[in-house]
């Protein structure tokens, strides 16, 4: 299997499939603003991108990008098999998957079960992490849980600014425990505060915040939404997705190919 494996890496124009994690232990850190900022980012990229909600039944991912987003129930086998049997199977080679809130530990559990790990380790998948981080030093404390799953991942520690959080200020010790323990492959990604007026209208709206921007609707038609929050939006996005850029995130997921 490995050396089908790198035969596969090494194939001209092929792109292997990629899966994103987006999640957290802890709830209400932002995890499906990230996880929408990031297909945002892809579609402006032109590169095909399916997402799994896993709020099952009720999913808020798929409440905003319905073309792209499917809910699943991950503790359910007939859910993994939906999502991971057709990543070689499906056209689409970017999926992003948004785990529900305190699931972290059990789908990577899970994925590592069913030898999704292996198969990235021998060089099948690409795997990312996006760990959406909480104020605490309890949500801080997720990372020495997940570190284990890193090893041939690229991780990226999100602090989301979404809702005016107030993360502590960490010492030195603090910085070295948790921080130093990480790979080359970590990245850290700062998500801005977003004002609260425009948040709370593109919430109102249901549509992606790039199409809030466009000042269209879910019908990709004319809107009258207004210029200011508009402006709001574009400005925070837009600094979102420059730190996608810095840290390479469009390169890994494409094999640094030429987007479709």
């Amino acid at each position: 299997m490995a050396k089908e494996a790198k035969k596969a890496e090494k194939a001209p124009g092929k792109q292997k499939p990629a899966v994103i994690i987006v999640g957290a232990d802890k709830g209400g850190v932002g995890k499906t603003t990230v996880a929408r900022t990031m297909l945002d980012y892809f579609a402006g990229k032109n590169v095909l991108t399916r997402a799994f909600d896993t709020e099952s039944p009720r999913g808020t991912l798929k409440r905003f990008h319905p073309r792209v987003a499917e809910v699943v129930d991950l503790t359910q086998v007939a859910d993994q098999m939906k999502v991971l049997d057709t990543l070689h199977s499906s056209e689409v080679k970017v999926s992003i998957i948004d785990v529900r809130a305190g699931l972290l530990s059990r789908t990577l559990k899970d994925m590592t079960d069913v030898g999704f790990f292996d198969a990235v380790e021998n060089g099948e998948f690409k795997f990312a992490l996006f760990h959406v981080l909480g104020p605490s030093v309890a949500s801080l404390s997720e990372i020495d849980e997940v570190l284990p799953y890193t090893e041939n991942a690229e991780y990226y520690v999100v602090k989301n600014h979404i809702n005016d959080t107030n993360f502590f200020e960490w010492d030195q010790t603090t910085y070295d425990r948790y921080f130093k323990k990480m790979r080359r492959r970590s990245h850290e990604i700062t998500v801005p505060k977003l004002n609260e007026m425009a948040y709370e209208q593109v919430e109102v709206a249901g549509v992606p915040f790039v199409t809030f921007g466009q000042n269209k609707n879910s019908k990709n038609q004319k809107a009258d939404y207004s210029l200011v929050l508009r402006g709001y939006v574009r400005t925070w996005e837009k600094a979102v997705h420059e730190q996608y850029d810095a840290a390479g995130l469009m390169d890994w997921a494409t094999d640094g190919a030429n987007a479709s």
